[in-house]
C-alpha cells in the first residue's frame, strides 16, 4: 500500500487529523482533551500521513515555525514515516522561507529530532505532565 505524506487542511482535513491525535495523544498518552486542541488549529499548516486513504500520521507547523503534534499511530510506527512527515514539514518551512524551526520535543523522542538536525536548547520543562525539551534546527 502506497505511504503519502501531503498537506492538510484543517477545516477540510479535520476528522483524519483528529484521528490520529485522539489515538496517540488522548487515548494512548492520556493528554486531557481540553488542551490538545488550541487556538493554532485554523491557523497552523497542517500535514497527514496516509497510508492508501487511511490517515496514520500528522503534524503541523504555525507561522513562527513551531512544528508541533507530530503523531504516529502505533501500527505505523518504526517505518521511517515519522522522519519522512518531519522532513516533508522542514521542506515545507524552507520554501516558506524559514531560516529555521523549533519544537517541544517529548524527552523520550529527543534522540529521534536528534536524528534530524534538531539540537536541544534549554532545560526540561513539562507540558501536558510530560517532560519536554526544547529543540531547534537551522537550516543552511
Amino acid at each position: 500500500m502506497a505511504t503519502t505524506i501531503r498537506p492538510a487542511d484543517w477545516n477540510t482535513d479535520r476528522a483524519a487529523i483528529r484521528a490520529v491525535r485522539e489515538a496517540v495523544f488522548i487515548r494512548e498518552q492520556k493528554v486531557d482533551p481540553a488542551i490538545e486542541w488550541d487556538d493554532q488549529e485554523e491557523s497552523a499548516q497542517h500535514f497527514l500521513v496516509l497510508e492508501g486513504d487511511s490517515p496514520v500520521g500528522t503534524g503541523r507547523i504555525t507561522g513562527s515555525g513551531k512544528i508541533g503534534r507530530m503523531a504516529v499511530l502505533q501500527s505505523a510506527r518504526g517505518s521511517g514515516i515519522g522522519l519522512r512527515l518531519l522532513e516533508s514539514i522542514c521542506a515545507y518551512a524552507r520554501q516558506a522561507g524559514l531560516q529555521s524551526v523549533y519544537l517541544h520535543a517529548q524527552r523520550h523522542a529527543e534522540d529521534f529530532y536528534r536524528k534530524a538536525g534538531f539540537v536541544a536548547e534549554g532545560d526540561e520543562f513539562i507540558e501536558a505532565d510530560i517532560p519536554h525539551i526544547k529543540m531547534v534546527r537551522h537550516f543552511d
